[in-house]
């Protein structure tokens, strides 16, 4: 994007706001911004705002141009922009939502940069169905040895490792247990670029049935994701590793309570979880 934004003397007035998905309670799962009507912004300016808000995302509702669709996503992160992401899809599907009395029992159709992606309502809740795997299969040796290393984990520590590639470029560890996940401490200069999750099975007291975390490309840790989530749903579902069904937990390290709910049905797999508004208002552009 080489676009001057600083030659656009116009404002535009926009409604916005910003939720918390994967969580019911605010605060608790992972914020996002959602800019409203933002058809009249230029990518420079959606850059310059998602660079400004600093969040892990940023997103923009725009008309449809695919006829199957009912609305346009563009995400942001606060350096590029992203094809496909998993609470950015969520918590703008429920912006989208909140100003329209939209049919009970028909999916949502949500088009961005990787295709079409269908959300549905259901208890409640909001999901999506997980993307087609862009990329899958084992690890590559060295790659997989950089991240061992990266995560100071033993060999012993590591049940599988996986691409899990739905468009972010993630990458999945299975873990031998969940204080195995927990504890890590990752050096994010070694492993810096790559998108690298973490899952293991919970305790068998807990109320979830798989602990996950998510380190990103550019060395933070990410709250709660969506993609990394249905990335590793296909992988353990698929490989038989868990139930049709099942409920994952992230961001216990950063004081969070995100939630994920799985369920398999007629061969998709739907990734759902709560979403709350947290600020409603008027952006000036």
């Amino acid at each position: 994007m080489t676009e001057n934004i600083s030659s656009q003397t116009e404002v535009t007035s926009l409604d916005f706001q910003q939720v918390d998905v994967f969580s019911s309670v605010p605060l608790r799962g992972n914020p996002l911004a959602v800019v409203e009507k933002a058809d009249a912004l230029s990518a420079a300016k959606m850059a310059a705002f998602a660079n400004w808000t600093n969040l892990s995302e940023t997103t923009f509702l725009l008309k449809p141009e695919h006829p199957d669709a009912d609305y346009r996503l563009r995400i942001f992160t606060p350096y590029s922009e992203l094809p496909f992401a998993g609470h950015p899809t969520l918590g703008s599907c429920h912006v989208w939502l909140s100003s329209r009395n939209f049919p009970a029992g028909r999916d949502i159709m949500q088009e961005c940069g990787a295709g079409l992606v269908r959300i549905r309502r259901d208890n409640g809740r909001l999901a999506f169905a997980a993307p087609t795997l862009r990329r899958k299969g084992p690890l590559e040796p060295e790659l997989l040895t950089q991240i061992r290393k990266g995560l100071n984990l033993s060999e012993k520590d590591i049940v599988s490792a996986e691409w899990v590639d739905n468009g972010p470029g993630w990458l999945s560890l299975l873990l031998k247990d969940r204080q195995t996940v927990l504890s890590l401490k990752p050096d994010f200069q070694a492993i810096a670029g790559i998108r690298v999750g973490v899952v293991a099975p919970a305790a068998e007291e807990d109320d979830v049935d798989f602990e996950v975390r998510a380190f990103s490309a550019a060395g933070f840790e990410d709250p709660v994701t969506g993609s990394l989530n249905a990335g590793i749903t296909q992988w353990l579902i698929g490989s038989g590793l868990a139930s049709s069904s099942y409920i994952a937990r992230q961001g216990t390290v950063l004081g969070r309570a995100g939630k994920v709910y799985v369920t398999q049905s007629g061969g998709e797999m739907w990734i759902g979880g709560d979403v709350v508004t947290c600020v409603k208002g008027v952006l000036s552009l």
